[in-house]
């Protein structure tokens, strides 16, 4: 799994005051929690651009005060509002203990389905998932292309070694349906074989 590096500066106090005193300087107060003792930092709303918005998964690595410690995001808070980010909390790893994880899917080729007029459609974006740290993929990658018109794919057909799948059996990650289109076709082709 991809690392994301985080520089933090220790936080004095941790009081709301504090916290709304850090947001105005562009600062996001953050915890890191799971070890020997919570660690409360801030970092800069800048450097946390490209660890929230994106598809992309990471462990991260968070230097502060010199410690580093290896983490996984866990929750963020964003204002309501102006849907800032408010607070994020850090969970550390140990690489003894299995973690729990939403994991990217990743769908790969082209139905069959589609090539015949039917629609692909992507019905979840990630899977939670349980393992340890070093079996943990970047993405579950999704083979669509068997797939003809009415085809799925579930979560109980992806098998990963090391991985547990957490959804329920039964979700849908995947499936082709039939078009307007591709039924007004089929009902064309249909209708001069039935005069005949």
């Amino acid at each position: 799994m991809k690392v994301f590096n985080l520089s933090g500066s220790p936080r004095a106090n941790v009081g709301k005051k504090d916290a709304a005193h850090l947001r105005a300087q562009e600062l996001v107060p953050c915890v890191v929690y799971g070890g020997a003792s919570q660690v409360f930092f801030s970092v800069k709303y800048n450097d946390l651009r490209h660890l929230i918005y994106t598809p992309e998964v990471y462990t991260v690595n968070i230097t502060v005060d010199g410690k580093e410690y290896n983490t996984i995001m866990q929750e963020i808070q964003f204002n309501g509002v102006s849907d800032k980010i408010m607070h994020i909390d850090f969970m550390e790893l140990d690489n003894n203990k299995p973690i729990v994880i939403d994991i990217p899917v990743k769908l790969i080729g082209t139905a069959a389905g589609v090539r015949t007029g039917g629609k692909l459609v992507s019905n979840v974006r990630k899977l939670k998932v349980r393992a340890f740290v070093k079996d943990l993929p970047d993405f579950i990658s999704v083979n669509v292309e068997p797939l003809e018109i009415g085809g799925v794919v579930k979560v109980s057909q992806m098998k990963i070694e090391g991985v547990t799948f957490l959804d329920a059996p039964n979700v849908v990650i995947a499936a082709v349906r039939m078009t307007r289109a591709a039924a007004a076709a089929a009902t064309e082709a249909a209708a001069p074989a039935k005069k005949k």
